[in-house]
């Protein structure tokens, strides 16, 4: 966090006060706790109930992308009852932006993809172990992409949630479903992987793009970015949809859902609003702070949504999963106990540079 401070910080602090800022920040952070555990949650009800649309749960995931387009139209009125109409900006994305997030959309779109693959053939509590691994990827690729400086209690964050997730790793022999090979079980695993290396790959991609836009980073410029990246995701999704048939085994696939057809089509929607508010918290924490902050959120929630499996899907809760909640827990309270105490030595220094300002020796000019 320390180095996205310092680096985008003068962009984002002209157009935002540190009020308005940490509002927000506790907003997204929200948004991203709900989507990070509600979808991957509501996605695995629609594979255990009869539905195996995998393109259909990818294009789930940023299908949602017009509420955003709805509050960016309520923003624009709402600039434009409070300054002149005809001075009033519409879009504030640049050709430069628009091309950036476009290429994260597709990126996103394919990572959609290979997650929805692992929820369809692994457990819930499986996949959210397999993901802890992102906040690694993450951690990463914002050392080479955003120079993201790190302070011991990061990485000391680093190292327990990756332990944590190394623990949990030792009951997967276990999870295999019944009536799933061996083979296919693999297939999601090694899927799984790859969608938390690419996602490890978007969040610094984000950053970085923010902190080359060469114009002022508003969050409302954050809430286009998110539109456009979220489109083109959806374009991919839509291109496999087509490709494999989805539209025309939706209707028949409702009628045969376990749960009755009203409520396959309640569980879509329930699932495209969850998704829909992790991409929008994962996005605004980043803007807020920074990518290995909205990484470590999403690697400390993956023992709250094993939880919430067991609870719900009345998976199995090895003492292994205790331990990594535990570490993930500790982590969590590390990184922030780390940031408190960044930014009380920068209000020290602060102090400190004022208090010499006013001590500076005053220059009687009536006696020169």
């Amino acid at each position: 966090m320390e180095g996205r401070e310092e680096l985008a910080s003068p962009i984002v602090a002209t157009k935002v006060s540190p009020s308005a800022k940490k509002a927000l920040l506790i907003l997204n952070c929200i948004l991203l706790s709900l989507g990070n555990c509600g979808g991957p949650l509501s996605m695995r009800l629609y594979f255990l109930h009869g539905g195996n649309r995998v393109w259909l749960s990818a294009f789930l995931e940023t299908g949602g992308w017009p509420f955003i387009l709805i509050v960016l139209l309520v923003l624009y009125f709402c600039r434009r009852c409070s300054t002149s109409p005809t001075s009033t900006t519409v879009v504030f994305m640049r050709p430069r932006l628009f091309f950036a997030a476009a290429v994260i959309g597709v990126l996103t779109g394919l990572d959609d993809f290979l997650y929805a693959c692992g929820v369809s053939r692994l457990p819930v509590s499986t996949t959210s172990l397999i993901i802890a691994s992102q906040l690694g990827f993450t951690a990463f690729f914002a050392f080479l992409l955003v120079k993201q400086k790190f302070t011991p209690y990061s990485i000391n964050a680093v190292m327990l949630l990756t332990i944590g997730a190394a623990v949990l790793a030792l009951h997967t022999s276990s999870d295999l479903p019944n009536g799933e090979s061996r083979a296919e079980y693999l297939k999601g695993f090694f899927m799984t992987v790859a969608a938390a290396a690419l996602y490890g790959l978007v969040l610094p991609m984000v950053e970085m793009t923010y902190n080359k836009a060469k114009q002022a980073i508003t969050y409302t410029l954050v809430l286009e970015i998110q539109m456009v990246i979220c489109l083109f995701a959806t374009i991919v999704c839509t291109t496999g949809m087509i490709i494999d048939n989805d539209f025309k085994a939706i209707p028949r696939e409702a009628k045969e859902y376990e749960l009755g057809e009203t409520k396959y089509y309640a569980v879509l929607c329930i699932n495209a609003i969850f998704w829909q508010s992790f991409f929008l918290g994962a996005i605004g924490v980043v803007f807020c702070a920074s990518s290995l902050l909205s990484g470590i959120i999403i690697a400390v929630l993956l023992p709250v949504t094993e939880v919430l499996a067991v609870v719900f899907y009345k998976e199995h809760f090895q003492a292994e999963k205790g331990i990594a909640l535990v570490l993930s827990l500790w982590g969590f309270t590390s990184y922030f106990y780390g940031e408190y105490k960044v930014m009380k030595t920068k209000d020290i220094e602060r102090e400190s540079l004022n208090d010499r300002s006013v001590d500076l020796p005053q220059i009687n000019y009536s006696s020169v």
